[in-house]
């Protein structure tokens, strides 16, 4: 391999949360900046969250009370910045005998309501369950608990327009191209990077590289020859999508006898229950939830239903791994810290490489300024100012931060579309909705349709706008139309996208 290639001060490699955080912060700064990614944006751990941008209540108990606060800090930005695909969501928390004591949970909600600079969202309080809405779900004897507010998000379109912000203020974006050789070059780092369908093979150069790979931090290290100091976790995370448990747009935080928590949350017309904490030895590209896992949540979530839920209630399920900073002491999957660790070693000729090890979608952002900071001194780059708090996120320049004023503009803007469609897009999109809709007035205007919605004027603004290549990528990662389409559909759209693609 020779010194040869485009230059870059950064490269990035890892297209999740963490490595598409980076890039868009360090191309906002002025370096010039590449993100390569072995598949798609958020092909893997950060689509496979429990959708929420939260404090974590339950680090409480574990003493993380930084975590939390940068958390809940975090949660009020990102609220600000991407009021599309961050949206408020209130949970309750029922309260039952022989689990954690009344006063405990009074005092974690205290904290959680002041530790964060909490502005927008509702405070925490008791509130009675029987006759109510909230409570209607449950079963007899389940009498009270509190309530407390957290924000749900898309997380995988999160992702995606922190990738695509980046591109636009000037980053190149490769996605499924795998990092296949890192060596020491004369002005930095060599890469070479394989397109996987083709064997193509490309060469880049990079004054430093961050290694942003998630359960791969440390293959990739040893790739470039460099001694990993730091461990990782692999904790599976598994969820369940059940049909619909209960009506309203509330969220429920349901306590468990082993001391852990599951979350069951209105999404996409489901009910999104989860998550499980194993321990995971596997490859982290084939992660599944076992039987073990899909009768755990169905028999916790049924400890609080008076309608219990069944497998014949399934729709589908996913799971995930978070590769989780190992800091040598002994505890369990669920204790270990989701916190993270940013680490800055050199190869032998001085050239610097920064590994993302933990870390959780929440604090993404903050993390990025983080990496910046050790980055920037030994690119001899004096430190600017961070920028990415206030910046909205493509889409995210809704008047004042208002979605439902924004969605009943709509309604106005383009009367003759279905109501459905255009508060889809609005969650989705925010104001880059009128990129896909374009001159169109009629449902007509918009092209073939795939089903649900989906037209040929959205699916081509993804492919040409936001890195899709397959059917998978729309269905499950830029839309969550997944569930909706059938097989035929789902055919019909790859072929489509196969013909955009040329």
């Amino acid at each position: 391999m020779t010194d040869s290639g485009v230059r870059y001060d950064l490269l990035v490699i890892g297209g999740g949360v963490n490595g598409a955080g980076i890039a868009r912060d360090a191309v906002g700064r002025g370096l010039s900046v590449c993100l390569v990614e072995q598949d798609d944006l958020a092909a893997h751990t950060s689509s496979a969250s429990t959708k929420l941008i939260h404090g974590g209540l339950r680090y409480l108990e574990q003493g993380e009370l930084r975590l939390v606060r940068e958390s809940l800090a975090e949660r009020e930005r990102l609220l600000a910045i991407a009021p599309h695909i961050v949206r408020p969501l209130r949970f309750v928390l029922p309260y039952v005998d022989g689990l954690r004591p009344r006063w405990l949970l009074r005092l974690g909600l205290f904290v959680y309501d002041h530790a964060g600079g909490r502005e927008k969202l509702a405070a925490s309080a008791a509130t009675r369950l029987v006759d109510t809405p909230l409570g209607a779900p449950l079963r007899d004897g389940i009498t009270d608990g509190f309530e407390y507010s957290d924000c749900a998000v898309d997380d995988s379109r999160l992702v995606v327009l922190n990738a695509l912000d980046a591109a636009e203020r000037g980053a190149t974006i490769l996605t499924r191209r795998r990092v296949v050789a890192l060596r020491a070059a004369t002005a930095g780092w060599q890469v070479l990077v394989e397109d996987p369908d083709t064997g193509a093979c490309e060469a880049l150069q990079a004054r430093a590289l961050v290694n942003a790979t998630g359960a791969w931090v440390n293959d990739l290290l040893q790739l470039a020859d460099i001694a990993p100091r730091q461990r990782l976790r692999l904790v599976k995370g598994s969820h369940l999508i059940l049909k619909r448990q209960f009506e309203g747009e509330h969220a429920y935080l349901l306590q468990s006898a082993d001391q852990r928590v599951i979350f069951a949350i209105p999404w996409e017309g489901c009910t999104l229950v989860g998550t499980t904490d194993m321990p995971f030895d596997g490859d982290p590209a084939r992660v599944f939830i076992s039987p073990a896992e899909s009768t755990y949540l169905l028999q916790i979530l049924n400890r609080f239903l008076r309608r219990p839920a069944s497998e014949a209630d399934i729709l589908g399920s996913y799971a995930g791994v978070r590769p989780l900073y190992d800091d040598g002491t002994p505890r369990t999957a669920q204790h270990v810290s989701r916190d993270y660790h940013l680490e800055l070693q050199h190869n032998a000729a001085g050239t610097p490489i920064l590994s993302v090890y933990g870390g959780k979608i929440t604090t993404y952002r903050r993390l990025a300024e983080h990496a910046l900071s050790l980055l920037l001194p030994p690119l001899g780059i004096d430190e600017s100012d961070a920028w990415t708090a206030s910046e909205p996120l493509p889409g995210g320049d809704l008047p004042e931060a208002d979605l439902a004023g924004f969605q009943a503009r709509a309604l106005v803007r383009w009367p003759a579309l279905p109501p459905a469609l255009l508060a889809r897009l609005a969650r989705s999109y925010g104001t880059r909705m009128a990129h896909i809709i374009g001159p169109a007035r009629q449902m007509e205007d918009l092209g073939r349709r795939f089903g649900d919605g989906l037209t040929l004027a959205e699916v081509k603004y993804l492919v040409e706008t936001e890195w899709a290549r397959s059917a998978e990528d729309i269905l499950w990662r830029r839309s969550r139309l997944g569930l909706a389409l059938p097989a035929s559909a789902v055919q019909d759209l790859q072929e489509a996208v196969a013909q955009l693609l040329g």
